[in-house]
């Protein structure tokens, strides 16, 4: 049997009159590098922060590495890096990171591991706030980096970077992965989906797919995940 690190089954959210998830479910299978995938406004963020425990919902249930989103014993085991950077715009990124370092208990070095994996050595002693917006992005996500997570979860963290930083980073992924870490990373850049192992293809708070990138590119008959995506939107508004 599958082992599954996240499951979310009748989720339900709202947001004033209208519905963005309404009976929504799905699973991420454990040690693999999930996408998520689909335009701006479809509900990937939403999706993510539920996961993460932040989101309030209406309905339904997650349940996150054996237990509750949200619930204190999954602390520190599941790291969340935003859209926007959450790091303190008064203090370096070295100091940011010493903090989140010691917040979490992660182990001597991991500071200095972390500074590497996205190449912010350079910029370690320059405060955040003369950080480009790229480089702050970059910071976040080293501190979501730190420690020891089960399951990491990105929201777009390749936006605004350079074509080499995007490789790296995604080769840092396959390895957290490979180690056996769950990361779960939303894109609306639909080449990165080929870097995906899973693949969670959402429109408008609907699940238009779940599958891998090989199997999205043989069920559509398409040459490109753009292409696919299309294919598959065109056959769901017939089929409506």
């Amino acid at each position: 049997m599958m082992n599954n690190a996240v499951k979310v089954a009748g989720l339900r959210v709202t947001r004033g009159r209208v519905a963005v998830f309404d009976g929504f479910d799905v699973a991420v299978r454990q040690g693999a590098i999930t996408g998520l995938l689909g335009p701006s406004g479809c509900g990937k963020t939403t999706l993510l922060r539920s996961i993460v425990g932040v989101q309030r919902i209406a309905a339904g249930t997650i349940t996150v590495l054996g237990a509750p989103a949200g619930s204190r014993a999954l602390r520190r085991r599941v790291a969340y890096a935003t859209q926007a950077a959450s790091v303190y715009d008064d203090l370096t990124v070295r100091q940011n990171l010493q903090y989140f370092s010691r917040v979490l208990g992660a182990p001597t070095g991991d500071v200095q591991r972390v500074i590497d994996q996205v190449e912010l050595g350079p910029y370690s002693r320059q405060r955040i706030a003369s950080l480009s917006g790229g480089q702050r992005s970059r910071v976040s996500l080293a501190t979501a980096m730190l420690g020891t997570p089960g399951l990491l979860v990105l929201d777009e963290p390749t936006v605004g970077l350079d074509p080499l930083l995007r490789e790296n980073l995604w080769s840092i992924f396959r390895s957290l992965a490979d180690s056996g870490v769950t990361v779960i990373v939303s894109s609306h850049v639909m080449d990165e989906a080929l870097r995906c192992d899973d693949l969670i293809l959402l429109r408008d708070g609907a699940l238009v797919a779940h599958t891998t990138p090989a199997g999205l590119l043989e069920q559509t008959g398409a040459t490109n995940p753009d292409d696919a995506f299309l294919t598959l939107i065109e056959r769901a508004g017939r089929a409506a």
